[in-house]
């Protein structure tokens, strides 16, 4: 890594790791509970928002940053809070991106549960907590591939955190962002340098994630 401050990549790569993580959190806790609601209770319209939901899993990201953008800009409804080009923004851009995939694939693990497995519960009249912790057991490995899934799309993107954050130096500059500027500048040691960062991110978390889902199929 020859060229690169090696503080700067441990900065920006921390600040990469705080944002995706928040992101990745606030979507599993919005969109586990979106998708057991999806799966278990009937009601008007569950179609279309199922539909919706498969159409967000291949929504563009920049279409995502376009959105908060107008969202946050200073003439938007959000705009009094002065969001635009802070790590907050980016936070929130990337779990909408993310968002769509936890529900997306915990939906389908649900639905591989069929509808034997509700009835079984309700003839050993299992209490409601009790139910739901032995769903999410049922469920382990489709919610680890949901947030294999969703993490590799949030580390990846550069459009939407690019739009909302602006890519400052020392506050909202991440991984993507930083090898698509030095890209752009022609110093390409350096956007190799990050981009093997990157990747050894992307493969460490993964490879993690991936790790924990084999032991619970053991």
């Amino acid at each position: 890594m020859s060229g690169v401050d090696l503080g700067l990549v441990l900065e920006v790569s921390l600040r990469t790791l705080a944002v995706c993580g928040a992101a990745l959190v606030l979507a599993t806790l919005l969109g586990l509970p979106c998708a057991i609601g999806l799966s278990l209770r009937a009601f008007p319209g569950r179609g279309l928002a199922v539909a919706v939901v498969n159409a967000g899993m291949g929504l563009p990201p920049v279409v995502v940053g376009l959105a908060v953008a107008l969202l946050l800009w200073r003439s938007g409804p959000l705009g009094g809070l002065a969001l635009m080009y802070t790590p907050e923004a980016m936070v929130l851009a990337q779990t909408l991106i993310a968002l769509p995939l936890v529900v997306g694939i915990s939906l389908a693990a649900l639905a591989s549960l069929g509808p034997d497995w509700r009835l079984q519960v309700r003839a050993l009249r299992v209490p409601r907590l009790g139910a739901l912790w032995l769903l999410l057991r049922e469920i382990r490995l489709g919610l680890l591939a949901a947030l294999i899934a969703a993490l590799g799309g949030i580390l990846s993107e550069v459009g939407a955190v690019m739009m909302v954050g602006g890519n400052l130096a020392g506050e909202t500059r991440v991984l993507t962002t930083s090898i698509l500027m030095y890209t752009q500048m022609g110093r390409f040691g350096e956007a190799l340098a990050l981009g093997a960062v990157l990747l050894g991110l992307t493969l460490a978390l993964a490879g993690a994630l991936t790790a924990v889902q084999w032991a619970g199929r053991r």
